[in-house]
């Protein structure tokens, strides 16, 4: 329940700071007192958006703190969803700097306006004689059912299957998207890739290819080389390796003499080990280099291949290559693997389909089940309030797709009076009667909602006299078990308050102020004699105003 209000700087209030009960209050004064400011203020707690205009002193920021009780209404999920810090007396505030700059804060931590109206629709619920065309809209009508249906936790479940039902619906139409975008080239990619595949191409093939074909191409002019250098090594009188042998031999006998000489005569050893190694080579490779027209036709082909790939592709290596045949792949297996997801997402939803559809009977169901209990309870409080002949029709419609409460849709027809037609609120009810509906409505959800506190900003719009009174001993019940304010204009509404808060405004020094306060006993007869008389008040009056407030 609301605890306190406290309001600086804003509009035609400089300061003020009010604490309230957990009871019915009233709250009165005359047009143009500042009963919008307060209703403006509290606005501001629950989230709505600022400007500057709010502010008095322009130079100045304006604060505007409420505290909650929250103990008793089992909001500390709340809390921890938004990672806030749960106190059973909450204080909500709200900062506009001169600057245009708005901030909020719950329990001193800065908050964004979603989160704010989040906490706050749980904390406070404000009626104005505005919202009466709530009633003509079919999700306001359907919640009426829910909260009467105890449908609170059918409906979480089912917004959780909804909207991973929905995530993965995207998912789908995205890969279904995406494979219908690769399918169309799908065709070529994988004419390109076995091409690719065929081939078999292998890294450094290219170069040891072009290697092996320049020696085949030179394979004569190879094979002499090597064979004069194996002719000269080894002839016999005059080849440089027995040349070589012979000076070593010489230095072996002089190179104990010095160590020149013996550093002479081992690099004249190695030498003579690295000759006869090159010789050894190269009559292996004049054995290995034989003139083959087969593999020189083969690799003259293959590089042809190879070349010719090169230059559709546009690219200048092998190992390019290979990495479009990579690309290639990946994107013909995309394909597959999308046919895959495509599978996999549409068993997922169809399985989800039939959860979505399970909880959604539920939540028909207990619609059917509330739509009685609704009009019977509903036309016993209309009955009181002077429209004994209303009549209500609901009927729950299937829909074919799944909506944001389930799988209903709903036709509300209401008729005031006895030979009238069924119709919309629009069409056949007055502003009075509205304003009743609305009353008997928010009566009938008092008893199947946990709501902390509710406000009435001039309900009684249209209504005067006995069905005033009424109304105003419905609230007064209502208050049995939550907080429950009346802005009214009306003395029988006004008397029937636990509690009673006068807005009024003065005139100081050519600033004009707004101040709330609450009234005594004595207070009260006068403003109400004031409102049954005027300001004039006749004891006839004040007589009156006793007689409602006993």
């Amino acid at each position: 329940m609301l605890l306190s209000l406290s309001v600086q700087n804003y509009a035609l209030i400089e300061q003020l700071n009010i604490n309230f009960a957990n009871q019915f209050a009233t709250i009165t004064g005359e047009t143009g007192a500042g009963k919008s400011i307060l209703l403006g203020a509290l606005g501001l707690i629950m989230g709505n958006r600022s400007d500057l205009s709010s502010l008095k002193d322009k130079e100045k920021k304006c604060v505007v703190e409420a505290s909650f009780e929250v103990s008793k209404y089992n909001l500390k999920w709340l809390f921890e969803a938004n990672d806030l810090d749960y106190e059973n007396t909450t204080i909500i505030r709200r900062e506009i700097l001169p600057s245009g700059k708005s901030r909020a804060f719950i329990n001193d931590t800065p908050v964004n306006l979603s989160e704010l109206q989040i906490l706050a629709e749980n904390l406070i619920d404000i009626h104005s004689q505005h919202q009466t065309r709530e009633l003509e809209q079919q999700n306001y009508q359907i919640s009426i059912l829910d909260a009467i249906g105890s449908n609170s936790e059918n409906l979480k479940e089912f917004l959780i299957l909804l909207s991973d039902f929905k995530q993965k619906s995207k998912e789908l139409e995205q890969a279904i998207a995406d494979k219908n975008t690769l399918f169309t080239a799908q065709e070529y990619n994988s004419y390109l890739l076995n091409e690719l595949i065929q081939v078999g191409l292998q890294p450094n093939e290219q170069a040891d290819l072009e290697e092996e074909l320049l020696s085949l191409n030179n394979s004569e002019l190879i094979s002499e080389t090597l064979s004069k250098l194996v002719s000269s090594a080894n002839e016999e009188q005059f080849g440089f390796i027995n040349a070589l042998k012979e000076c070593k031999n010489a230095f072996h006998k002089i190179a104990p003499f010095s160590t020149s000489y013996s550093e002479l005569y081992e690099r004249l050893n190695s030498s003579l080990i690295e000759l006869e190694d090159i010789t050894d080579s190269s009559f292996n490779l004049v054995e290995k280099n034989v003139y083959n027209p087969e593999r020189l036709e083969f690799i003259s082909g293959r590089l042809q291949t190879i070349y010719d790939l090169q230059k559709k592709h546009q690219v200048s290596s092998i190992e390019d290559l290979i990495e479009i045949r990579n690309q290639l792949d990946e994107k013909v297996l995309l394909v597959d693997n999308l046919e895959e997801k495509i599978n996999k997402l549409n068993a997922y939803l169809s399985a989800k389909t039939a959860d979505l559809n399970a909880t959604a009977k539920k939540i028909t169901e207990n619609r059917s089940k509330a739509i009685p209990i609704f009009i019977d309870k509903i036309s016993s409080i209309l009955f009181q309030l002077g429209m004994p002949d209303s009549q209500f029709k609901m009927e729950l419609i299937p829909s074919n797709q799944f909506l944001s409460n389930g799988k209903d849709e709903l036709e509300l027809l209401f008729s005031a009076n006895k030979g009238t037609s069924l119709g919309s609120f629009k069409k056949v009810a007055s502003g009075g009667e509205m304003s009743r509906i609305m009353l008997a409505i928010k009566s009938v959800l008092a008893d199947f909602s946990q709501l902390p506190t509710i406000l009435f900003d001039e309900i009684d719009t249209g209504v005067s006299g006995e069905i005033a009174f009424k109304m105003g001993e419905i609230m007064s019940k209502m208050s049995a078990n939550r907080q429950v304010f009346a802005i009214t204009h009306l003395p029988q509404i006004a008397s029937k308050g636990d509690a009673q808060y006068k807005v009024s405004k003065e005139t100081i020094a050519e600033n004009t102020i707004s101040k709330i306060v609450k009234l005594n006993s004595e207070e009260r007869i006068v403003e109400i004699a004031e409102m049954l008389s005027g300001k004039q008040i006749t004891d006839s009056a004040l007589t009156h105003a006793k007689t409602l407030l006993n």
